[in-house]
């Protein structure tokens, strides 16, 4: 009987260490496009409401766009900077074939595979921006 109790009380222990009331994790911060206190829903697009950055002239790089897409909420554009051309990606920004376009410098990404344009690039940069100079 005496065993019986203790392994009851035993039991009893684990039972109610196991049912106390866990602290909730710190929520995460709402993307800036969904309302205060909101998350973004599911499938949503996280870029929804972000804009480009503004670049202001003398940036780093500077060349002519030969090639320009939209997709998932970016601008691919190809540009000729002094004989070298260069991939470049930023928020998605108006630009067109023929206009200049100014860019920071940032490190390139190597082989990246964009799954919207279904396409990998062997060398592209991400800029916060694109100022564009028709």
């Amino acid at each position: 009987m005496k065993k019986t109790l203790v392994v009851m009380l035993a039991i009893v222990a684990v039972a109610a260490a196991g049912c106390k009331k866990k602290e909730e994790a710190p929520k995460a911060m709402a993307p800036e496009a969904a309302p205060a206190g909101q998350a973004a829903a599911p499938g949503a697009d996280p870029h929804a409401g972000l804009k480009p950055q503004e670049v202001k002239p003398g940036a780093g790089h500077k060349g002519k766009v030969l090639e320009t897409m939209d997709s998932g909420g970016y601008t691919y554009v190809q540009v000729d900077e002094n004989g070298q051309k260069l991939w470049v990606a930023a928020m998605q920004t108006p630009v067109k074939v023929g206009d200049t376009v100014e860019f920071p410098d940032s490190p390139p990404m190597v082989n990246f595979q964009s799954k919207t344009l279904k396409r990998t690039f062997d060398k592209i940069i991400f800029a916060p921006g694109l100022a564009v100079n028709k």
